[in-house]
């Protein structure tokens, strides 16, 4: 009787969780936008992110990452009408000097 009662009890909670949450995975997907000059601005007042790299993904955007000596970093994806959304952020960046003769 235990046994099978200890096999249900994850189903039963993710069953709780999914109908007490159902916005939870429908919020995780929001991205967030705005016109790239305002992004900057943002990064740079609210975190003091300066850009550290920049890549092309493709003919249509960009990769932007910003990060400032506070160890914050922010990953954006620029488009060519110049709207910006952020990706990925996190902490402790650390900026890497490469050392050694290049390759």
């Amino acid at each position: 009787m235990v046994p099978n009662a200890i096999r249900i009890l994850p189903h039963a909670i993710l069953l709780a969780a999914a109908t007490l949450y159902p916005q939870m995975a429908g919020a995780q997907a929001v991205l967030n936008c705005a016109d790239r000059a305002k992004v900057i601005e943002f990064l740079a007042k609210q975190y003091s992110e300066k850009q550290a790299a920049v890549g092309m993904v493709n003919q249509q955007a960009v990769m932007e990452l910003y990060a400032a000596d506070s160890g914050t970093w922010t990953l954006v994806i620029t488009d060519v009408s110049g709207r910006s959304c952020v990706i990925l952020a996190g902490k402790s960046w650390e900026t890497i000097i490469p050392v050694g003769p290049k390759a």
